[in-house]
């Protein structure tokens, strides 16, 4: 109960402080939010019962209504996460992850350290071109079972999610907030970075983020054993040839389907389908890998978590919260350009912490838009810097997709992801806006 209080304390005392810049409206919803961080950080409750608070809280306070909430827990993106988990529920099932880690391990450096930087990098790398949330999936049973160090198992973990969201930002197509920045530029006539553009601009941030955050996740850890899994791993079975077939191909499916404008349109392809579809494969008869008893593994926490976090973004933008904060940022037109950019960055990325990072962009990239004119030159600067912050969020399990699918483990506490995290946060700021300061604005 001393959790809770303190919990409701805190959320009270948003309340009473927002209150004089916001609406009571905005204020509720404020506090609603803190509470749930509060109780998510603090684990006075289960993670999925927390999760499901929303359902009552927002009718209950007027925010939105039951029926406006509820559908944001069936999402159709939810469904590419259950099927991410059958494929990660099969990998452990046929004992697959032991094979690919046993084959990992022989060219990782046998440290702890040189473990955290592999696996942050190939995550990233990964990323680039291919969907975070699908690479994070793929790659949590590896993370999961390539050491019994349980210190260096959390570790490892973190460093698949933080690595898939810093790799995302390399190429234009990593992510959706990258996307949705060329939208809008194309949309009020302002030319976009072309695909090796882009990736010149941010390499320097993502090669960064990958020596300086292993580096984080890795403080402490210097004389922690490595506790490799010993298990003597034989040539292939039949279940396993049948996964990698699965795997392959569906890798293969989301490659082609990835497109590359303007050069190549793609297959055109929903992803959250595909997934699904893998899934279910498992189990039709022939394949075999799976049966529904082993769907009980699902964490569905997590599902519910994303419910959670879908319904908060619906809330900011149905009680324009979002577009309010960012316009509190209009004080920044008057700041030196160098702090300008340290404040967006800094603003956007925290805040991601506790909605959407593709809802937040979209709301965002307008309301920067103005703060010079949509026609400045510094705007695209402006635009940059909100876009790429915004996918580097790495406190809370609802801030993006990685984050809650290594939750799903049960290895992580949200406290221990909320710590580290805001070291990382900190140095991605300072990375985003000082590359922004000293390189982009003479490109862009």
């Amino acid at each position: 109960m001393k959790k809770i209080g303190i919990a409701l304390f805190t959320a009270l005392a948003v309340v009473f402080l927002t209150s004089p810049f916001f609406t009571p409206l905005q204020a509720k919803l404020l506090g609603i939010v803190t509470f749930l961080v509060v109780m998510w950080t603090n684990e006075a409750l289960p993670l999925g019962v927390v999760s499901l608070l929303p359902i009552l809280l927002f009718p209950a306070f007027d925010i939105t209504d039951l029926n406006s909430v509820t559908p944001n827990y069936a999402k159709s993106i939810i469904f590419l996460f259950i099927g991410g988990f059958m494929l990660a529920i099969a990998m452990q099932k046929t004992a697959l992850h032991l094979q690919i880690s046993n084959r990992l391990l022989r060219i990782f450096p046998d440290t702890a350290l040189g473990i955290i930087y592999a696996m942050a990098i190939v995550s990233a790398l990964l990323s680039s071109i291919l969907s975070n949330t699908t690479i994070t999936l793929m790659l949590m049973p590896i993370g999961l079972f390539i050491t019994e160090n349980p210190r260096l198992k959390v570790r490892i973990l973190l460093a698949i999610a933080y690595g898939a969201s810093v790799g995302g930002i390399l190429t234009p197509i990593g992510t959706p907030p990258n996307l949705l920045l060329l939208g809008y530029l194309e949309d009020v006539g302002r030319e976009a970075p072309t695909f090796t553009e882009w990736m010149g601009m941010t390499s320097p941030v993502v090669v960064t983020m990958l020596v300086l955050m292993p580096l984080v996740l890795g403080y402490g850890m210097k004389d922690e054993p490595v506790g490799r899994i010993t298990e003597s791993v034989e040539s292939m079975t039949k279940d396993q040839k049948k996964l990698v077939w699965i795997l392959g191909g569906l890798t293969l499916l989301l490659l082609f389907n990835t497109p590359v404008k303007p050069w190549y349109p793609g297959l055109g392809l929903n992803e959250k389908g595909l997934l699904l579809a893998a899934g279910l494969l498992l189990f039709m008869p022939g394949v075999d890998l799976l049966n529904w008893e082993d769907s009980r593994a699902i964490p569905y926490e997590i599902i519910f978590l994303f419910g959670a976090g879908f319904s908060i973004a619906q809330a900011f933008g149905s009680t324009h919260l979002a577009e309010a904060i960012a316009q509190k940022l209009v004080f920044v037109h008057h700041l030196p350009l160098w702090m300008t950019l340290a404040v967006i960055a800094l603003a956007i990325s925290f805040s991601t912490e506790i909605t959407s990072n593709t809802a937040l962009t979209s709301i965002a990239l307008p309301v920067m838009a103005e703060l010079y004119g949509v026609d400045h030159p510094e705007t695209l600067l402006i635009l940059m810097v909100t876009t790429v912050a915004a996918s580097y969020a790495f406190m809370l399990p609802i801030a993006t997709p990685p984050n809650a699918i290594i939750m799903s483990s049960r290895v992580i506490g949200v406290k221990t992801m909320a710590t580290i995290g805001f070291f990382i946060d900190l140095i991605g700021v300072m990375i985003v806006s000082a590359t922004a300061y000293w390189l982009w604005q003479w490109v862009l």
